[in-house]
C-alpha cells in the first residue's frame, strides 16, 4: 500500500510502498484512511525536526490527525463494525507508570511513551491502519465531513476539562456551577485550528469568547470566530498588557501560539481566581526579560492558576466528538469552514510545504 514516509532528521519525505497491515489480534480494528490533517508538527518533521522512527526502522510514516472508515474487526471488537467511521488516538503508553497502565498515556510519568506519526511509532498517512480497539473512538456518520478535526478538538477538550475540574474543586463552596464557564470571559491567544476548536467548545459552554491573533479582521479566521458569537482582538493594534483594561480581565485564558514572550505576557490578562491553560510549545533558546516580580505577585494575590496541557486521553477524544457534533448542529457552516483545503495524497508535498493566506486546516485526502 501507499504511505507518506519520512527519514527522521532529514527533509526526505516520499510516497513509499509499504506492507498493508493485517489484523493479528482479536481486539484489533482495521481502518481505511479517508483524511489526515496537517499541523505544525508534521511540517516541523518534514523540515528535519523532531521525529523518531520505530525501533529497527529507518523511516517513519507520518501523520497523527486521522479519520477513516472501519473495514475489518477482530473477533472480540464490540464498539464498531465494518462501515462505521472512527479515529485512533495518537499516544501509546510506556507500560511502566500508573498513568499509562490506566490508559492515561497523556499524563505519562516516564516520558517513554510512543506517538503514532511522531515518536517511535508509524503514523496514519497511509491507505490502511490497524490498531487496538482500546485506542479507537467512533465518529457519527452525520459529522463525517469534519471527523478529521477530532484530534485538534481533543487538545482543546482536555485543556478545558482540566480547567473546569480545578475550578470546581477550589471554588466548590461558592461558585461550583456544573458549567463554571457559563457567562465567564475567555481569552484565546492564537486562533489557528486548535484555538478555533477551543472557541467552538467554549461558546458551546456559554463563555464570552475573545480571540486574539495578528491577522486582518476581514480574513477567514476572525470571521469564523465572529460567526459563532466571539469577538476579535488584533494583537497588532492592542498590546497584550492592555487587554484587561480594554476588554476586562479574563476568567479563562487558552494559549495556542507557542510564542514564549506572549505566553508570559498573557498572565497579565487574568482575572481574580482566573485559570490559564498553555497548549503551545515554544521553540528556540532566545532569553526573555520579564517583570517576574510583578507577575508572581499577581499570581499569588489574585489566586491564579497556570496549567500546561498536552495530548489527550481517550475520554477527551470522546468529548471532542461530542463537541464537534454539537458545533455542527449549531454552526454547520463555520465548523466546516475550518477545513480550508483537501489535497490528494499523491500531492502530499503541497500539503506539507505550501500555505495559503487563509489556511486553517489542510487535510490529505486518501479517499481518492
Amino acid at each position: 500500500m501507499k504511505a507518506i514516509a519520512l527519514i527522521p532528521g532529514t527533509s526526505n519525505v516520499s510516497l513509499a510502498e509499504v506492507d498493508e497491515p493485517l489484523i493479528t489480534q482479536p481486539g484489533e480494528v482495521k481502518i481505511k484512511m479517508l483524511q489526515v490533517g496537517i499541523c505544525g508538527t508534521d511540517r516541523e518533521e518534514a523540515a528535519g525536526g523532531r521525529a523518531d522512527a520505530p525501533e529497527g526502522k529507518r523511516q517513519l510514516i507520518i501523520g497523527h490527525e486521522m479519520f477513516g472508515q472501519v473495514v475489518e474487526v477482530g473477533d472480540e471488537v464490540t464498539s464498531v463494525k465494518p462501515g462505521d467511521y472512527a479515529v485512533f488516538t495518537v499516544r501509546r503508553g510506556c507500560g511502566k507508570c500508573n498513568a499509562c497502565n490506566n490508559n492515561r498515556s497523556d499524563m505519562c510519568y516516564t516520558g517513554d511513551y510512543t506517538e503514532r506519526g511522531i515518536k517511535a511509532a508509524d503514523g496514519f498517512q497511509s491507505q490502511y491502519v490497524v490498531d487496538n480497539e482500546q485506542y479507537l473512538v467512533k465518529v457519527p456518520e452525520a459529522i463525517k465531513s469534519i471527523g478529521v478535526l477530532t484530534e485538534p478538538m481533543s487538545v482543546a477538550a482536555k485543556a478545558i476539562d482540566e480547567a473546569m475540574i480545578m475550578q470546581s474543586a477550589r471554588l466548590k463552596n461558592f461558585d461550583r456551577e456544573e458549567n463554571w464557564l457559563k457567562g465567564k470571559k475567555a481569552l484565546i491567544a492564537g486562533i489557528g485550528a486548535i484555538g478555533l476548536m477551543a472557541a467552538f467548545a467554549l461558546r458551546l459552554r456559554g463563555a464570552e469568547v475573545l480571540g486574539m491573533d495578528v491577522v486582518d479582521e476581514d480574513t477567514l479566521r476572525p470571521q469564523i470566530l465572529k460567526q459563532i458569537g466571539g469577538k476579535y482582538i488584533d494583537g497588532r493594534q492592542v498590546k497584550v498588557t492592555d487587554i484587561d483594561d480594554a476588554f476586562g480581565p479574563a476568567d479563562f485564558v487558552f494559549e495556542a501560539t507557542g510564542i514564549a514572550k506572549l505566553q508570559i505576557q498573557l498572565i497579565d490578562t487574568l482575572a481574580i481566581n482566573g485559570i490559564y491553560v498553555a497548549t503551545g510549545i515554544p521553540s528556540g533558546e532566545r532569553p526573555l526579560t520579564i517583570m517576574a516580580g510583578d507577575l508572581m505577585q499577581q499570581l499569588v494575590l489574585k489566586n491564579q492558576i497556570i496549567l500546561g496541557s498536552v495530548n489527550a486521553s481517550i475520554d477527551h477524544y470522546k468529548m471532542a466528538v461530542e463537541d464537534l457534533y454539537a458545533s455542527y448542529e449549531k454552526w454547520p457552516g463555520p465548523i466546516q469552514a475550518i477545513i480550508t483545503e483537501k489535497i490528494p495524497f499523491t500531492d502530499f508535498e503541497k500539503a506539507l510545504h505550501q500555505h495559503s493566506a487563509d489556511e486553517i486546516k489542510v487535510v490529505v485526502d486518501w479517499s481518492v
